[in-house]
């Protein structure tokens, strides 16, 4: 397969899948001509030993992740911790299976845990923001925030015993 393949068959899926991250345009498009750009200088490192999509999309979500730390300097000590939890949840986004599993979920989750999710998650906006959309404290986002996605983790973990 050539580069020039690998480029047409997945490029609108990597694009897709950073704009679901990003939502934003022009960023998304801007990393995924990046990630094609890395694909490219490293494909003779890439051995097949896995599926070449899984290898562009860990490529796309370290180029993304490292292009949001250079625009987010001033990450404060709260959104460090919640990365590294973060981290469960996009392994899981980043499985198609269980991206899609996510997401059935999510759309059967009450409210407002559902849409606090999305916002932090998605939306990517912070506790003072999505409180104040709701009338209510950043505190208040917050410990939404933590029980919806304690309740993703709690299911998702749920899905795998019964898939395993």
């Amino acid at each position: 397969m050539d580069f020039e393949e690998i480029y047409r068959e997945y490029f609108k899926e990597v694009y897709l899948f950073i704009k679901s991250l990003s939502y934003d345009e022009s960023i998304a498009e801007e990393i995924t001509q990046e990630v094609f750009f890395k694909a490219l200088k490293s494909i003779e490192k890439f051995d097949g030993s896995k599926d070449i999509r899984a290898w562009l999309y860990t490529i796309a979500k370290n180029t993304y992740f490292s292009h949001y730390k250079k625009k987010k300097r001033q990450i404060d000590s709260d959104v460090v911790e919640e990365s590294n939890m973060g981290v469960q949840i996009v392994k899981h986004l980043m499985n198609e299976e269980d991206a899609f599993t996510v997401h059935q979920f999510l759309h059967s989750m009450n409210e407002p845990y559902k849409e606090v999710f999305s916002l932090r998650t998605f939306g990517e906006l912070p506790f003072e923001k999505i409180g104040h959309l709701f009338g209510k404290s950043a505190g208040w986002a917050r410990v939404t925030y933590y029980r919806a996605r304690k309740k993703i983790i709690e299911y998702m973990e749920e899905m795998g015993h019964e898939r395993g």
